[in-house]
């Protein structure tokens, strides 16, 4: 059958014969090679194949290459890797871990998950994903690792981090790349509808349920039937609907509100919660048997703070999605992103879009500097806060405006190199102005010896 073709790749001839052996039982067919280099990539006719099976005899160190050759079609060749330990794999690859020697009927399960991954030809590669968290940090990279390793597999996923952290879009990328991707993603906010009201919402009623069920009610884990079902906030469920949802999770069945039948729960769970939920369990406000049917696969989300780095991926990210929304865009200048690079973030990620789409409705079509930022995110105006403030009104006698003008700048330019410790380049950042600007009043300044020398620049 053209879907149920392997490449064995195993240099231990024993091995290979073994692997055929159980892939005919399983009426399957295979050709092997004993080196990975021995074969003309692509593959040909390579649609038509299902997998490729990678032995234990293969090396450790060749996973890599193997895996980038199986990325080169539209829907990537699933690698079935034989052997206990956890390969390091470039971004797109899908793998699936098999025992060895071959059991049939656990490698039987495999290939069959290796053909539902294979047929989506319509797969996104992940460096395209709208879903995909943008940026290069060591932490970001990190989720990515996670989300690309666990979305082939119909684990349970907890997803962890503060609000805003972008918790709901790592779910949608887990879904995305998984086997499930072209069946329903069906988000529930646990925390935003009332405790008596969710039992409802999660698995439908029936007609006369209770007073004001004037029909009957098609709940999430049927409208999710094949996909996912995401339960954010899951923290903030009562403990009378956690023991409804152990059970369904349990025993993968459930009923609807006054109802008798019994359908199948046939989705993949996905939760997430900013809640500290061993403490939880500690307060008693969370049970410990839910938290571990939940918590198999968990997925930490940094704080934007701690990934600062990747705030010019995530602004051009979001403005691309603005973009697509409302057809206007706005250019940030290099001294705005430096500003919003020196903010705190207590909203994470979500604080950033919201700003982002306020600016493109205010500045539609423009360039924005830091002079456009409202007051919180430009550093200078907490500057200008703690230095000295000029008098309100004019003294009655007079005064020499640009001398005082003249030393305001001064202090101001001051206070800015010895935050930036010396460096000009960081202390224009804090003044919303160009570096060349800085560095033309500096040498007017310097020369009246008003300023200390600056030290090395740093960019």
């Amino acid at each position: 059958m053209a879907d149920r073709q392997i490449l064995i790749i195993e240099p231990n001839a024993a091995r290979a014969l073994e692997w055929q052996a159980a892939l005919q039982f399983l009426d399957c067919e295979s050709d092997t090679v004993a080196d990975f280099r021995d074969v003309n990539w692509p593959l040909p006719g390579a649609l038509g194949w299902s997998a490729v099976l990678v032995g234990t005899g293969v090396a450790r160190a060749d996973l890599g290459a193997i895996a980038e050759r199986s990325t080169a079609y539209a829907a990537p060749l699933p690698l079935l890797i034989a052997g206990a330990e956890r390969p390091t794999l470039p971004a797109g690859a899908a793998w699936l871990p098999i025992k060895a020697p071959p059991r049939y009927r656990e490698l039987a399960e495999v290939i069959e998950r290796a053909r539902a991954l294979r047929a989506r030809a319509h797969v996104v590669p992940p460096l395209f994903s709208m879903f995909r968290p943008s940026g290069d940090s060591a932490c970001v990279r990190a989720v990515h690792r996670l989300v690309e390793q666990v979305a082939p597999f119909d684990t349970n996923v907890l997803v962890l981090g503060e609000s805003g952290t972008g918790k709901e879009m790592v779910a949608r990328y887990v879904h995305e790349l998984s086997a499930r991707a072209g069946k329903p993603f069906v988000p529930v906010n646990c925390g935003a509808i009332p405790a008596e009201l969710l039992e409802s919402e999660l698995f439908g009623h029936e007609k006369g349920a209770f007073t004001g069920a004037i029909a009957a009610r098609t709940g999430r884990f049927e409208l999710a039937a094949g996909g996912t079902l995401f339960l954010d906030e899951i923290g903030d469920m009562s403990l009378h609907m956690q023991v409804k949802l152990l059970r369904v999770l349990q025993e993968r069945t459930f009923e609807r509100v006054g109802g008798s039948r019994t359908l199948r729960a046939d989705v993949r769970i996905i939760a997430a919660t900013h809640r500290n939920l061993e403490a939880a369990l500690s307060a008693g406000q969370f049970r410990e048997d839910l938290y571990y049917r939940l918590n198999v696969f968990p997925i930490q989300m940094p704080r934007l703070a701690d990934r600062i780095a990747d705030l010019p991926a995530l602004c051009e990210q979001l403005l691309t999605r603005l973009e697509r929304l409302n057809g206007a865009r706005i250019e940030l200048t290099p001294s705005a992103l430096a500003a919003l690079a020196d903010y705190g973030w207590p909203g994470n990620v979500r604080e950033l879009a919201n700003l982002l789409e306020r600016l493109v409705i205010l500045y539609a079509g423009r360039r924005v500097d830091v002079a456009e930022l409202p007051e919180r995110y430009r550093p200078a105006g907490a500057l200008v806060a703690r230095l000295p403030q000029a008098t309100a009104t004019l003294p009655t006698g007079g005064f020499d405006l640009k001398e005082h003008l003249a030393e305001l700048e001064s202090r101001y330019i001051h206070e800015a190199l010895t935050r930036a410790g010396g460096a000009v380049a960081g202390a224009a950042r804090l003044l919303g102005m160009q570096r060349t600007t800085l560095v033309e009043k500096l040498k007017k300044q310097r020369a009246a010896e008003t300023l200390p020398a600056p030290a090395a620049d740093v960019a």
